[in-house]
């Protein structure tokens, strides 16, 4: 098992986004934090302009290791995936070796081991993803996920919990955080054994709608040990919708690695 790095060395957040977003996803929560914090954006998005049709997790662990790198964070680190966004966690972990201190997952989505991003997804969703990238594979199309709505309402009551507030919604809309996104990624083989040595608290999301409770559930069976399971009667975005709460369970989490 790698050495985790000595506790007297300063502590650093790295925050990774999910599906459609970027680091701006973020912001809220950022001035709450009680240590330094690095939001990434993984590649094809905003500061890490790519090829979404060819982005793999592979590539988007090596990005956030750069950036990690590029910041010169040589202390311990509290890793923090939302959603999709936990698809790149295990390779982060094992590239680091004892660096990360402690992972913190967000609806973050765990595949079987060796499994594919789509072990998280509700079976229509699964289904109705592999067969159109099946069909556009076939007359050589690529599938991407669109950015900024045009009709920002219909975003509203998509992640559950309450509606979004006016407010929230324009937050959330704004193409500097409702960006473009490769599908690409939930095809790719994802290994959680490589992170087996890391402590793991899963934020479970109590109203979520894209990811739902049932399924997260399932998901924390899914690693390597049990791990410390925060329930939160939020919908899909309590880093947004309720940035205090979230900060308040980060500072939990990094008071045990100090």
């Amino acid at each position: 098992m790698p050495e985790t790095v000595p506790n007297h060395s300063p502590l650093t957040y790295v925050l990774v986004h999910g599906g459609g977003s970027s680091a701006r996803f973020w912001d809220r929560l950022l001035s709450l934090l009680d240590a330094p914090a690095l939001a990434v954006d993984l590649p094809g998005r905003a500061s890490h302009p790519a090829d979404l049709g060819t982005i793999t997790v592979d590539s988007e662990v090596a990005s956030v290791v750069g950036d990690i790198a590029d910041a010169a964070i040589t202390g311990p680190i509290v890793l923090v995936a939302h959603s999709s966004g936990g698809l790149v966690v295990p390779g982060v972990v094992a590239a680091l070796g004892g660096q990360v201190a402690h992972v913190v997952l967000n609806a973050a989505l765990v595949p079987l081991e060796g499994g594919c991003g789509l072990d998280g997804m509700k079976t229509q969703h699964r289904e109705g993803l592999a067969f159109a990238v099946k069909q556009a594979q076939a007359t050589g199309t690529t599938i991407t996920l669109p950015g900024a709505p045009p009709d920002p309402e219909a975003f509203r009551n998509a992640y559950g919990g309450d509606p979004l507030s006016d407010a929230d919604l324009a937050y959330m809309t704004d193409p500097l955080r409702a960006v473009p996104d490769t599908v690409h990624h939930y095809f790719q083989p994802v290994h959680w054994s490589i992170a087996a040595h890391v402590a793991v608290t899963y934020v479970l999301n109590e109203r979520d709608r894209p990811v739902s409770p049932a399924m997260q559930e399932e998901m924390i069976t899914r690693l390597p040990h049990p791990p410390t399971v925060v329930r939160l009667a939020t919908g899909h975005l309590p880093a947004v919708t309720e940035p205090e709460a979230f900060a308040a369970v980060l500072a939990k989490v990094a008071a045990t690695v100090r």
